[in-house]
């Protein structure tokens, strides 16, 4: 019967059991709170003694104790040591009873995945900048949606993958008059330049171009000391 549920699930029912031998007192499974054993103490999962102290009339370290040794005592198959640390008792899960349950699971193609849901979700990745080569943040941008859609689909959900291809806005057209202005009718094919090197240069550019102009019309601006580009008459603003 163990083998059949989660080594969590597992933890708390034989964890209930061993309080109810130990010291007669009926406790739900799910009264039993499991945690991850914290990466700086010894152990896999950790059983939260505090909530019982009270009820059993003892101290966190000697229901730790107590409990520890009949776990390890009566479920050699599951646990192998145990230790406390103020009131959590933390235990070591077997290597056997990994190893069995990887023998048991690897072939499982259905393993970890939940009942439809009836919900639809959609995933965006990961919509790279069209104006900008690509590199391998962007690999890892298509490895973490496709995995976080997977997740989705193996939790009941319907998904649906989408990648927006972005060739609108303020950018492209950056790209686009910088490439009227100057191209003189090249493309990628042409120039042999790979697409997305080709609008970016463009992009860059535009940026250079307008960088260029922009201080040249400041310059002449303050050496014609004609500043009424920048003057805002608030009274005028507020007369009309």
């Amino acid at each position: 019967m163990l083998r059949m549920i989660g080594v969590v699930a597992q933890i708390k029912q034989v964890t209930a059991k061993a309080i109810k031998e130990l010291y007669q007192t009926e406790l739900a499974d799910n009264q039993v709170l499991v945690n991850a054993t914290k990466p700086e103490f010894e152990g896999d999962y950790t059983v939260v003694l505090f909530a019982f102290v009270k009820q059993l009339k003892t101290s966190p370290d000697a229901l730790g104790q107590a409990l520890g040794s009949h776990l390890v005592a009566q479920h050699p198959q599951l646990f192998t040591s145990f230790n406390v640390i103020k009131g959590f008792l933390n235990l070591v899960v077997a290597n056997e009873y990994w190893l069995q349950f990887i023998a048991r699971e690897h072939n499982n193609a259905a393993f970890g995945k939940k009942e439809k849901t009836g919900q639809t979700v959609m995933v965006e990745y990961s919509s790279p900048n069209t104006n900008k080569p690509l590199h391998l943040g962007h690999l890892r941008n298509n490895f973490l949606g496709w995995s976080i859609a997977e997740i989705l689909k193996a939790s009941g959900n319907e998904v649906i993958k989408t990648c927006i291809v972005n060739d609108r806005g303020i950018h492209i057209c950056k790209s686009m008059l910088a490439w009227q202005l100057s191209a003189n009718g090249s493309t990628p094919e042409s120039s042999g330049i790979k697409g997305d090197h080709f609008v970016g240069d463009y992009y860059v550019q535009f940026e250079t171009i307008s960088k260029k102009e922009t201080k040249e019309a400041l310059d002449k601006l303050l050496e014609d000391n004609d500043l009424s580009l920048f003057n805002y008459d608030s009274t005028a603003q507020q007369k009309a």
